[in-house]
């Protein structure tokens, strides 16, 4: 992954002479981001926090912070929400996911936000395994499958995830953003995480959370290969070009026969069994 990524002197956000070709608006409604065709980049602009400009190949990258934002916010924004864009622009694929790391292959999880990701791989990661990724799931071609890459060793958690998995006093934080109440814990001896590619070797699309216990379902390659679109960090939609690589390789990924729907309640409690149950079905009688 080669970004050059380079912070400037916080200025106001003016209104800017460019082309608006796209908006990310929460669940309740708000504005969360600005997306701008400028010259032969791209601008993206989270009100009142910063603006971000990248380059047409996603190899350069600049922001230009709003006085007052911390530099934890902005590495949290450019972790979380710009590099998995910009790499997406250099013909990465990137999903929305997390992977743990079980007897040395990589297991991922996929789903909208709020679905349990973060949560699912912090437990797996407090319990003797070891996560690859919390968000921004950058796999890759290798013989003749896939690979997951690690990315940033970091876990976001929300507080009720945090005092079940992590407790109070447990993992390092690193220091708080100004855009959500979500914590950010390092890789350590409490959060184990790999750093090193794994083979892919299991997706699971995360349900809602109905079942009274694990439930797996197999799904089709046409299925997975819609769970996967819908699930791609994806800058641009109308360059001919790089879309059609894009989807090419997502189909390439949605004929491996390693796709499957998962659903489990969200109680915390349950976890254990949860993680048991996931290891059994992805090695399916093999010594995990």
């Amino acid at each position: 992954m080669t970004v050059d990524f380079q912070v400037a002197d916080a200025r106001p956000q003016m209104p800017l002479d460019a082309t608006l070709f796209h908006q990310w608006v929460i669940p309740d409604g708000t504005l969360w981001t600005d997306f701008y065709r400028i010259g032969g980049a791209y601008l993206l602009r989270f009100p009142e926090l910063a603006d971000f400009q990248l380059s047409q190949d996603g190899r350069q990258i600049q922001v230009w912070p709003v006085q007052g934002v911390s530099d934890a916010t902005i590495q949290h924004l450019y972790l979380n929400q710009v590099l998995p864009l910009a790499l997406s622009r250099q013909g990465k694929l990137v999903l929305h996911g997390s992977a743990v790391e079980i007897s040395g292959e990589g297991i991922a999880f996929i789903g909208e936000s709020g679905r349990g990701k973060s949560t699912l791989a912090a437990s797996f990661a407090t319990d003797g395994f070891r996560f690859l990724t919390d968000d921004g799931l950058l796999v890759e071609p290798c013989d003749g499958g896939f690979q997951i890459m690690p990315s940033h060793p970091s876990i976001r958690l929300w507080e009720d995830s945090e005092e079940a998995l992590v407790g109070k006093d447990g993992a390092r934080k690193a220091p708080p953003v100004q855009f959500t109440s979500k914590a950010r814990f390092l890789a350590g001896d409490e959060i184990a995480f790999c750093g090193h590619p794994r083979r892919l070797r299991r997706v699971y699309f995360l349900g809602e959370g109905v079942q009274q216990e694990a439930v797996f379902e197999g799904i089709t390659g046409r299925e997975a290969l819609m769970e996967l679109v819908k699930h791609s960090f994806l800058l641009e939609i109308e360059a001919h070009e790089p879309l059609a690589a894009h989807f090419d390789e997502l189909s390439c990924l949605a004929g491996q026969p390693i796709f499957y729907r998962l659903d489990y309640p969200r109680r915390f409690e349950d976890l254990s069994r949860v993680r048991q149950a996931i290891v059994k079905h992805a090695f399916k009688g093999e010594p995990a």
